[in-house]
């Protein structure tokens, strides 16, 4: 038999023209002799020679991992890279997936998309599509990382369903809520939320939305600012899973009727989080949302956000201003934290005084006092910015300006030669000027303090790795052509394994900045509408939130539907 003896018939009519061996021999893995040596024991024991060539150490699993792509044709899976979907996993066993060393990633209609180690075993295939009742699209992966991946995507499938059953085998109708407080560590609906939060943190989930529907309990994760679903549960655990939250979070577990905000600090993987909670009554039952804030995340520079070359000048420049203030607005979830985050970390922190106030304090850095709003002890956002004048700073960050008195406040601030930075709730960055005057702020006030104002929103950014030309249906290229794009090519995410057959991966920032030059304040102490304010504003550069996401659509880092998404602003407004 020579080196090269021919492989059985190629499966799926995937298989290159190239045998098994003769690939091994050109990428320098296998020597002639060795080949020959595991071709031989692979006719004695019938097993594959890759099992073989692995069980005599002669090559390693990603190297031969490589070989058989090329073998087989088809592509490598990146488990890091890929979003394991649910839907996927209820199609096989736990134990199924184990014995054969598989594992389900995704369902598209009726194929099964399955990660596996030999690509070529069309027995297991067969099987397969009888029990899944799907066509099985095969992707290979590397056997280690396979058994890795299957632990960490039916760690929340198992374990919940574990813990489900547990819970129904034991619960009684008859235990009293004040005696959730003495639950056991141990219990079933202990390890589900736990289960729950410990999934959602692996899988960079912002928000965990935990909703009653009539017949079942929906779990969903946000990530990169959309909503996927995680699991579904009985819909008896509604109540104990709700309570058990506002347990953590120190909230009153008698009271159903009204929504309650509170904190949960916890860790995860040895990763500090801290999560904000939320509950509200709905038709079904108590709804919670919980928002997972790592605290020891890197703080992002500037450049890493996705300003535009003059835009970032302009900011910068705001920025490193010795005093005045600067607001950054947006609605919720628009990333104005890591926008205000990164302008402190634009500050030379060893020869400032750099003091925040945020409610809560989302994540920490050094050489930053930051103050925790704390409302039982007295501390809000008002009279902690007072404390903080008292504390000789330099910069003060307010998480947000809520009311008229820490408006005022923080405008005295501004005045009094310190700089200033905050966040406002306003449409654009005109809006938030004329916010601060309906809190009956005073105009003459807010020209001499405020400097300049950002103003941002969040896209999802076209997957870097499957992105494709396209032809944008005729509603998107209607709205494209009313904001004045003029561009004739069009990206979008065809699907792929780094983003999970989403299309994308992150997000990037939309901004406009304003600064507020001479003319600007004039035409504001005159009581100039908003429009008049916006045509000079542009007049003198600005570019607004719709030029900037045309902008992002014509490099092709999004897609026009991505803007009509999330830049909701009327025609009006670019006028």
């Amino acid at each position: 038999m020579s080196a090269v003896e021919r492989q059985p018939a190629g499966r799926f009519g995937l298989r290159q023209e190239k045998r098994l061996g003769e690939l091994l021999l050109e990428s320098g893995l296998l020597t002639a002799e060795q080949l020959e040596a595991a071709l031989a024991e692979q006719k004695r024991q019938r097993r594959p020679l890759g099992q073989i060539l692995l069980a005599q150490g002669l090559v390693d699993e990603k190297a031969l991992a490589g070989v058989l792509s090329l073998h087989f044709n088809v592509p490598q899976v990146d488990f890091s890279r890929t979003r394991i979907e649910s839907q996927a996993l209820a199609l096989i066993s736990e134990s199924y997936a184990r014995e054969h060393i598989i594992l389900p990633i995704r369902v598209d209609k009726d194929e099964l998309e399955l990660a596996t180690v030999d690509p070529g075993d069309l027995a297991l295939f067969a099987e397969l599509k009888v029990l899944t009742r799907k066509r099985i699209k095969p992707v290979l992966g590397v056997r280690s990382q396979i058994e890795h991946a299957i632990t960490q995507a039916y760690k929340l499938r198992t374990g919940v369903d574990r813990n489900v059953r547990s819970f129904e085998e034991t619960r009684r109708p008859t235990v009293a809520t004040r005696r959730l407080a003495e639950v056991k560590q141990d219990a079933p609906v202990v390890q589900i939320v736990d289960l729950i939060i410990a999934q959602g943190a692996e899988e960079r989930a912002s928000d965990i939305h935990i909703e009653p529907q009539q017949d079942h309990l929906r779990v969903r994760f946000r990530i990169d600012g959309v909503l996927h679903d995680a699991t579904r549960l009985p819909a008896t655990l509604a109540a104990p899973i709700a309570s058990r939250v506002k347990l953590l979070a120190n909230l009153d577990i008698v009271d159903r009727r009204h929504s309650q905000d509170g904190q949960i600090q916890t860790t995860v993987d040895g990763r500090p989080l801290d999560i904000r909670v939320g509950t509200i009554e709905t038709i079904w039952g108590e709804k919670v949302v919980l928002r997972l804030l790592e605290r020891s995340r890197s703080i992002l520079g500037l450049d890493t956000l996705g300003f535009s070359r003059a835009s970032l000048l302009t900011f910068r420049a705001l920025v490193r201003s010795p005093y005045g203030m600067i607001l950054v607005t947006g609605p919720t979830g628009s990333g104005k934290t890591t926008t205000l985050y990164a302008a402190l970390n634009e500050l030379n922190r060893m020869e400032q005084n750099i003091m925040t106030i945020e409610d809560p304090v989302e994540y920490t850095f050094e050489g930053v006092n930051q103050i925790q709003i704390n409302r039982l002890a007295g501390i809000t956002f008002a009279n902690g910015l007072r404390a903080i004048l008292r504390q000789d700073p330099d910069a003060i960050l307010v998480g947000e300006i809520r009311d008229k008195e820490t408006a005022e406040i923080s405008v005295q601030s501004a005045l009094t030669g310190h700089l200033v930075l905050s966040s406002l709730h306003a449409t654009d960055a005109v809006g938030a000027i004329y916010r601060f005057l309906e809190m009956g702020i005073e105009s003459f006030m807010v020209t001499s303090a405020v400097t300049g104002v950002l103003a941002q929103r969040l896209v999802r950014r076209i997957c870097p790795e499957c992105s494709v030309l396209y032809e944008p249906p005729t509603e998107e290229l209607e709205f494209y052509r009313a904001m004045g794009g003029a561009g004739q090519i069009f990206h979008r995410g065809n699907g792929c394994a780094f983003c999970a057959h989403t299309g994308f991966h992150g997000r990037i920032g939309v901004f406009e900045v304003l600064r507020m030059s001479d003319t600007i304040k004039r035409e504001l102490v005159r009581d100039a509408p908003p429009e008049a304010l916006r045509e000079r504003a542009i007049a003198e550069g600005m570019t607004t939130l719709r030029s900037s996401g045309l902008a992002k659509i014509d490099e092709g880092l999004t897609t026009i539907a991505e803007v009509m998404r999330s830049v909701h602003l009327s025609e009006a407004d670019d006028a």
